[in-house]
């Protein structure tokens, strides 16, 4: 049998109990089971609900360096075929959050073994893919107390190759909000239209109306995505909807834009209500703050990377991706970047099937830079 990589087998082990955000029980269980194999002589292991916060102590620390992996999966049936494929039912790391632990079980493994100068602090985030990890995490008294001087985190990219990093200066991820519309009318008999207020054409109408917020109420050189994924309404075909819902997304590249277009969603509502003499009600649900890099620490990891590492370091665009990282980087100055894995498949899908050769990649690219930046 080939020597498998000892990080590659922990992804392959995560992989399998993926477990949604608040719920990751076995996987905080297996993150603290591996984390005991290490000498305890400088680590401190704290939990906070389904995460973890894991300190290393510095031999002579002038600052904390913190790096955050998050560790929840999302409600996707896998579709992969593989061998070590979820073992829970509608549940998959289709997000490469299996890849990120193990990832970041490397680092921490290096530094356990091999000391610098500063202290380090690993947290293992939970419920990144919602309702939000991150803010309460970074209010917590334990945050306070062991607080970083800097972050860094990564995400994989199923778009670039293994050896390669993408990242910029500024913003990276967009600003995110949930959208979740329920509209209330009057139903019956669908031959008599006329005694009826239809949910479903309020929705149909409402859907289209969404639509102009972008073109006409935000400035074509700022960007906002605004997306409903579901509709649902009704319950057979010759029955006119008493009730429809909508479930979507906001993007956007600035908080005021995001401002904006939820202002004028709750004004299209307000007519779709008089137009239709309905009810609606409105709940933006999960919002994620927009993952603003620090200039300065940015462009001193992209030219480190550039000159002292092989990886291939590409300055990317901005994407409307979304990410609650982006809260500790409003609170703490540090960067997140994109991991080249080489997928067929794009991130939330069924197949996602990153190469694991960028763990390796990673783990040896993250050491020398946090060796460096720690022994400054």
């Amino acid at each position: 049998m080939a020597f498998m990589n000892p990080f590659v087998k922990i992804r392959r082990d995560l992989h399998q109990i993926p477990e949604l955000g608040f719920q990751e029980f076995k996987t905080q269980a297996y993150l603290l089971n591996y984390l005991e194999t290490l000498s305890q002589e400088r680590l401190t292991i704290r939990k906070w609900k389904t995460g973890l916060f894991v300190k290393i102590a510095g031999t002579n620390p002038k600052k904390t360096i913190g790096y955050r992996t998050d560790i929840d999966g999302l409600p996707i049936e896998e579709e992969t075929q593989f061998s070590f494929s979820s073992t829970h039912p509608d549940k998959m790391h289709a997000c490469g959050h299996d890849l990120h632990m193990s990832i970041a079980l490397g680092v921490l493994t290096y530094f356990v073994e091999n000391q610098i100068n500063d202290n380090l602090l690993f947290i293992f985030q939970p419920a990144e893919e919602g309702p939000g990890g991150a803010q309460p995490m970074l209010e917590s008294e334990i945050m306070q107390e062991w607080r970083p001087d800097m972050f860094i985190a990564l995400h994989i990219a199923p778009e670039y190759p293994v050896g390669s990093i993408a990242v910029r200066e500024g913003l990276l991820f967009a600003n995110t909000s949930e959208l979740f519309i329920d509209l209330k009318g009057k139903g019956g008999h669908a031959a008599y239209p006329h005694n009826t207020n239809d949910m479903v054409i309020a929705a149909c109408s409402l859907v289209t109306q969404l639509q102009t917020i972008v073109s006409r109420n935000v400035d074509p050189l700022d960007s906002a995505v605004i997306t409903i994924g579901k509709i649902t309404g009704g319950t057979v075909q010759n029955i006119i909807a008493e009730k429809a819902r909508l479930e979507g997304t906001i993007r956007t590249l600035s908080p005021k834009s995001m401002e904006k277009v939820k202002h004028r969603i709750k004004k299209l509502i307000s007519g779709i209500e008089t137009g239709f003499e309905c009810e609606a009600s409105i709940d933006f649900g999960a919002n994620y703050y927009e993952v603003f890099n620090h200039p300065e620490l940015t462009r001193e990891f992209m030219e480190y990377a550039g000159h002292e590492t092989n990886a291939n370091v590409i300055e990317c665009r901005e994407a409307m991706t979304g990410e609650d990282f982006g809260y500790m980087l409003k609170e703490i100055p540090g960067f997140m970047f994109w991991l080249g894995v080489n997928s067929p498949f794009g991130l939330h899908h069924a197949k996602l099937n990153p190469n694991e050769g960028a763990i390796e990649f990673a783990i040896e690219t993250i050491t020398k830079y946090i060796s460096f930046k720690g022994n400054q």
